[in-house]
């Protein structure tokens, strides 16, 4: 058994790193930190996990010494401390957006302000295994992965790999994303008489996940745009992409077969007829899978790629615990292979 421990877990992510990690074969769960809610059961913050540990909530300042430790504070804090996190654990996995990105200057150029610890991005790896593994296997320190930008490089990345992406024209992915997406704490944007039965444009130019996919994808023109529809968990990447050259249904289904053969958590869902022939982020709900498909206009050569997962799961704490087994030797499946919900 491994001693991991949560620093930031009375939110909506360390809930779910929770869930999933309490039942994990491998892990013992040592503690859990939030400066809020220090010294009450967790189940204060996480109704749905009563009964399944006697753990409180502890401060920052009383965290000790573990083998895994997981970040899952707000954006901007972890690299504020890394350092002194770095000396509590020998592998670190940091949910944050605040090590995905390589360069500081593009990091500053997204994010506003410059990063208060360059000389780490380098140390971090990015975290998606479909993309990374073998360096995640060998990493200490892992960074988290974007929901949008997971769902979008899930999307198209099997385009990319077999050379199909005119990447003069570019990639234009309309995002759709659930309410948790903004956190636990409300803002005026996600209290609920604002959000409610709204379909809201937020971002529909210049999203920070922009960044993080031309990284992945390694091609600059990228382009986001992003949706907030009523719902509380999911995204869905719809991305417009057209191709370098003529292509059929036979090649695509080439493409996404090849880039995915094996993979446990990625799942082709194209069908003829019925109510589920592209991906939909509702029967992921819970799931750390990600579902990928198209749709293809032979006559102009443009492809609709769709990515769909649930952002607190294969966006978030889901894909951090894929990353902490295959850091760690486990099976990558281990304490993930729930499906999701259905109906929600």
């Amino acid at each position: 058994m491994i001693r991991v421990s949560i620093v930031g877990g009375s939110g909506y992510v360390g809930g779910e790193l929770l869930r999933i990690l309490l039942k994990h074969p491998h892990v013992e769960v040592r503690q859990v930190t939030s400066e809020r809610l220090a010294g009450q059961w967790f189940h204060r913050a996480h109704p749905h996990l009563r009964g399944l540990s006697d753990l409180r909530f502890v401060p920052m300042e009383k965290l000790e010494a573990c083998d895994v430790l997981v970040l899952a504070l707000p954006h901007g804090r972890a690299m504020r401390s890394i350092d002194r996190w770095a000396r509590l654990a020998d592998r670190i996995i940091d949910c944050s957006a605040d090590f995905r990105l390589r360069d500081p200057t593009v990091y500053e150029r997204w994010y506003g302000t410059p990063h208060r610890a360059p000389a780490w991005l380098d140390r971090f790896v990015y975290g998606l295994p479909e993309l990374n593994r073998e360096a995640i296997r060998n990493a200490r320190y892992v960074s988290g992965v974007g929901c949008n930008a997971v769902a979008t490089i899930l999307a198209v990345w099997p385009l990319v790999r077999a050379g199909l992406v005119d990447s003069g024209r570019g990639i234009i992915a309309e995002v759709k994303a659930g309410s948790s997406e903004a956190g636990r704490q409300a803002g005026p944007a996600s209290h609920h008489p604002e959000r409610s039965r709204s379909i809201r444009s937020y971002a529909p130019v210049g999203h920070r996940h922009t960044a993080e996919v031309q990284m992945a994808l390694g091609l600059e023109a990228v382009h986001l745009s992003m949706t907030a529809v009523e719902t509380v968990r999911g995204v869905l990447a719809t991305c417009h992409v057209f191709s370098k050259r003529p292509v059929t249904e036979r090649d695509l289904w080439r493409a996404y077969r090849e880039a995915y053969a094996g993979e446990p958590f990625v799942r082709i869902v194209h069908e003829r007829t019925g109510l589920y022939r592209h991906p939909d982020p509702k029967v992921l709900v819970g799931s750390n899978y990600a579902d990928v498909g198209w749709a293809l206009d032979e006559q102009t050569g443009r492809i609709v790629a769709f990515g769909a997962i649930d952002n607190l799961m294969k966006g978030a704490a889901g894909n951090a615990v894929q990353c902490l087994n295959l850091m760690c030797g486990f099976d990558e499946r281990a304490g993930l292979d729930a499906p999701g919900l259905y109906p929600v």
